[in-house]
């Protein structure tokens, strides 16, 4: 149930922004950053135009400390249901997810700047002494703002013996300029550590390479008049020309920097030369290359800049992939891509969205996949549209 509400929407896109702030608190939808005369009419259309995407609310970016002002009422009591549930002796569980976890990012965001002012109290601490296990951990980032729910994601992953890479790369590959800038200001703000230098003592190889490059927050603007097909006939020769067309070994240095600074419309480009001139896509290129951990961020980071939605669905789907469930990633992954589902008025990423919930249903056994996604998925399903593993 945690983050499960239908009245998301998805979040604007990185340069589609202008919610002033005191307009409503939901989502606007994003749009494509390479056309913005892409038809409404047209969604699956629309749905193949849609880059890189910031999943933060507008609220924080604002870095509004002002939490008696313009929250409202409905704030008030919702941190009032909060602090009812869990005063006194044992937390009632259902009402702290009926008040928290059915709230978009922005609401929750109030909520947890409100809820201090208030009752004198952090909300996360709160959150941690009531709550254990995973859903203790569910909680915790729920109760935080987008931004720093994320660095203590990353924490989490970090902590203890071997890091998890699955979470780190989700969350810091395929992210716009601003929100890594963000991520690591506030990670330093929390901890008043450097997240590069804690970075590295739990990344090695081509994963730390990776990982490097996008925390530099260096992805280009998108020029036209220099991202041209010509530049991206030239770069997917130097991709190439360091993968699989070097006599011996990769070089993952020089590829990364090329694509973690090509925006999300020359690295379409890039990957169509690619494909046009070598017979497959650029994905496939790096899956070829690299391995393990370091061929899953690389496509994941591609997918994110080029098919978000699609990329956002096969992660969740592989957290509950195999025997057992990664309970980390797929917590993260539902607190963390809240802002991008879809209720049913939005038909653009309607599949995408479908497959996002069948993920979930791996877990959940929910009946509440639809016929189309059923079609595709590969899963069985029950009488009743539930999954049986």
């Amino acid at each position: 149930a945690l983050a499960f509400s239908p009245l998301q929407t998805q979040p604007t896109h990185k340069n589609q922004r202008h919610q002033k702030a005191n307009a409503p608190t939901h989502e606007t939808a994003p749009s494509s950053s390479r056309s913005s005369n892409t038809s409404t009419t047209d969604q699956d259309q629309e749905l193949e135009t849609i880059m890189t995407i910031d999943i933060y609310p507008e609220i924080v970016t604002q870095d509004d400390l002002s939490p008696d002002e313009g929250f409202g009422s409905e704030v008030d009591d919702l941190c009032q249901q909060i602090h009812d549930a869990t005063e006194g002796w044992g937390a009632n569980k259902d009402k702290t997810i009926e008040a928290l976890a059915t709230q978009d990012a922005t609401r929750r965001h109030q909520i947890s700047l409100r809820y201090k002012e208030l009752f004198q109290k952090d909300l996360r601490d709160v959150m941690k002494k009531e709550f254990s296990g995973d859903l203790g951990n569910a909680l915790q980032f729920l109760a935080c703002p987008a931004d720093e729910a994320e660095c203590r994601m990353l924490k989490k992953a970090m902590d203890g013996i071997g890091a998890q890479a699955n979470v780190i790369f989700a969350i810091m590959t395929g992210r716009t300029n601003s929100e890594m800038e963000r991520i690591k200001r506030t990670f330093f703000k929390l901890y008043t550590k450097d997240l590069g230098k804690r970075l590295a003592g739990e990344l090695h190889g081509d994963m730390e390479r990776l990982i490097f490059n996008c925390l530099q927050a260096g992805e280009e603007e998108y020029d036209p008049q220099y991202h041209t097909k010509e530049k991206a006939l030239e770069d997917a020769e130097e991709v190439h020309k360091k993968g699989q067309g070097k006599f011996f070994g990769t070089d993952e240095r020089g590829i990364y920097k090329i694509l973690c600074a090509a925006p999300p419309e020359h690295i379409e480009n890039i990957n169509q030369a690619y494909a046009d001139k070598y017979g497959y896509t650029l994905m496939k290129a790096l899956e070829k290359e690299l391995g393990g951990n370091a061929e899953k961020a690389s496509v994941h980071m591609i997918g994110m800049k080029l098919k978000p939605y699609p990329t956002i669905a096969k992660l969740v789907k592989s957290a509950c992939a195999g025997i057992g469930t990664d309970e980390l990633l797929l917590t993260t992954c539902i607190v963390r891509y809240q802002t991008v589902m879809k209720d049913g008025k939005f038909g653009s990423v309607a599949m995408h969205h479908d497959r996002f919930l069948y993920s979930i249903q791996c877990c959940m056994r929910a009946p509440h996949v639809s016929s189309d996604a059923r079609q595709t998925d590969g899963l069985n399903y029950d009488s009743k549209g539930g999954v049986s593993r």
